[in-house]
């Protein structure tokens, strides 16, 4: 996924356990079988028309299927329904977006190794994996949303993405999704009329509407629609936290997972607004010629875009009310689509009775990844570098960290992750403290030995495992045989979940939901296991000194 991120500690730019009957197994490639892709059978009914896949390895694929259509800067709307069969084997378009910072990396490109396809505004499409169509199953549908913020990425753009996996082991449903991004999705220009006054979470609004399609659709494609799980990552996680507090998209989804992106607040409309107002400035239009926005070329668009969020982040910062943890281009509480912030001061009222698993890699974006000299960092430079966020209150910090991890090595002091999992923490107190369906809590600590080890458990590194992709995405995992019996474990528990809400699997550790009080974390590694509260004083601790967000 694209990343860019600025760490106040370093101020540097960074880019972006086996279940039942499967002791011994090793996630090995399955025998190639002839693929299958023909109008005369697996042919789907679809509420806008009929839909042709392939078959391959006994799972049934369907991509590129349009779920909406939409104007720019305007709510989606029906897909327009087409004539006879329409061929759905390859991937649509993508959101237009950025250069990718990972590209001009030869070791963010080889392990992350990015599939970004082409870009076209006309993106609102799902991808299906299922294992059966019209056989009158009634399967768990899981539904991807990707990360890259609200800015960038795609229903496609890892290897680990491919649902073929999941959907054979679990026998469930895997959707992913392309919606809109960046400028196209979440430009507020609600100040110049009605015509634009949902302009600022159009890309949210897509969301709803693929889930409304799943719902009204799915069934077809042999899925559940009274069974729908949403997970996401990064982005894709502040995506589910923002979905869970959509009215909208209420009923929609009955389970939630929340990978690395705790979303407690989000953009204010008094921003999201200026944003827009600058935007247009920008651009060289007035309110008498709004409408000629939606002529202008993209490129030109985004480069507008970009600099009114710059701009309005020095006047929010200047005032100390840039609180959200992604500002610029994500939803705006607009009282509205979005009536308040997601989960602050509580966690929304309206999914209290949906089950939700949270969690965080333990490094996530691990500074010594990205910065050679950090990988060979003695202890002395190490805490130096630490004083520029703790001052006087460093050796307080290390003394914490040290208790936490008694073995750490120097380079763990930067590469540790206290981004993510603090709000991580918080939306799940929140959460549990509804007093209605469960929240389990993860913490991912496995750590990858491609290219010597620079990648520990970084950002992104759990979706492998999650998707039982750890062969697939080697150039992330070395898709080796503890990679491969960790993603077994974890695929299974994601499996459990959406089948019951709850994760519990053989092969890992009784896992108990998290209260306030008990604060339950399965750590996943190689030896899995339960720890409650481990780190809490550690958190209380670096929650004083806020890292600020993207």
């Amino acid at each position: 996924m694209k990343k860019t991120l600025s760490l106040s500690l370093l101020g540097l730019s960074l880019l972006t356990c086996l279940p039942a009957g499967a002791a011994g197994k090793q996630n090995t490639p399955a025998v190639p079988t002839p693929i299958i892709a023909t109008n005369s059978r697996d042919v789907v009914t679809t509420t806008a028309g009929q839909v042709a896949g392939y078959t391959e390895n006994d799972i049934h694929i369907y991509k590129g299927i349009p779920y909406a259509r939409a104007e720019r800067f305007q709510a989606p709307t029906a897909p327009t329904p087409w004539e006879g069969i329409r061929s759905s084997r390859a991937y649509g378009p993508t959101c237009p977006q950025g250069k990718r910072m990972g590209w001009y990396s030869d070791e963010s490109a080889f392990a992350f190794n990015w599939d970004d396809g082409f870009p076209d505004e006309d993106c609102l499409r799902v991808n299906i994996w299922t294992p059966g169509v019209g056989d009158g199953q009634k399967r768990p549908v899981m539904v991807w949303l990707h990360g890259g913020g609200y800015a960038a990425g795609s229903g496609q753009e890892l290897p680990s993405y491919d649902g073929t996996n999941l959907a054979k082991k679990g026998d469930v449903v895997v959707v992913t999704l392309n919606h809109r991004l960046n400028v196209l999705g979440f430009l507020d220009l609600s100040s110049f009329g009605e015509k634009y006054a949902q302009s600022g979470n159009v890309g949210l609004l897509d969301l709803v509407a693929a889930l409304q399609w799943i719902h009204d659709n799915i069934g077809a494609f042999g899925g559940d629609p009274s069974n729908v799980t949403i997970f996401g990552q990064s982005g894709g996680g502040g995506k589910v936290s923002t979905l869970l507090a959509t009215p909208a998209a209420d009923g929609l989804f009955q389970k939630a997972i929340v990978q690395s992106g705790s979303m407690l607040r989000t953009m204010e409309s008094r921003y999201s607004r200026r944003i827009g107002e600058e935007t247009v400035k920008e651009l060289g239009l007035d309110a008498a010629h709004i409408d000629s926005i939606a002529r202008v070329p993209y490129d030109k668009l985004l480069a507008a875009g970009e600099k009114a969020v710059a701009r309005v982040r020095q006047e929010a910062e200047k005032a100390g009310a840039a609180s959200s943890f992604i500002f610029g281009w994500a939803p705006t509480v607009d009282g509205k689509v979005l009536p308040a912030q997601p989960f602050d001061p509580a966690a929304p009222a309206q999914s209290k009775d949906v089950p939700v698993m949270i969690g965080t890699t333990l490094h996530e974006f691990t500074a010594s990844t990205y910065v050679p000299a950090f990988r060979t960092i003695g202890q002395d430079k190490a805490v130096e570098m630490l004083r520029a966020k703790y001052g006087d209150r460093t050796d307080e910090f290390v003394r914490l960290f040290s208790e936490v991890y008694p073995d750490y090595q120097p380079k763990d002091l930067l590469d540790v992750d206290f981004t993510f999992r603090p709000g991580a923490v918080e939306q799940a107190r929140l959460k549990a403290g509804q007093g209605g369906a469960p929240v389990y809590m993860y913490l991912f600590a496995w750590q990858s030995p491609v290219m010597d080890g620079i990648l520990r458990s970084t950002h992104c590194m759990e979706i492998p495992f999650v998707f039982d992709n750890a062969l697939r995405h080697a150039s992330m995992t070395g898709g080796g045989a503890d990679a491969q019996a960790l993603a077994e474990k974890m695929s299974q528990a994601w499996i459990n979940f959406a089948r019951t809400g709850n994760p519990n699997a053989e092969g890992l550790p009784q896992w108990p939901a998290f209260t306030p009080d008990g604060g339950a974390t399965m750590w996943l590694d190689n030896a899995c296991e339960v720890k409650y509260h481990h780190d809490s004083k550690l958190l209380d601790f670096v929650r004083q000194f806020p890292t600020r967000g993207f």
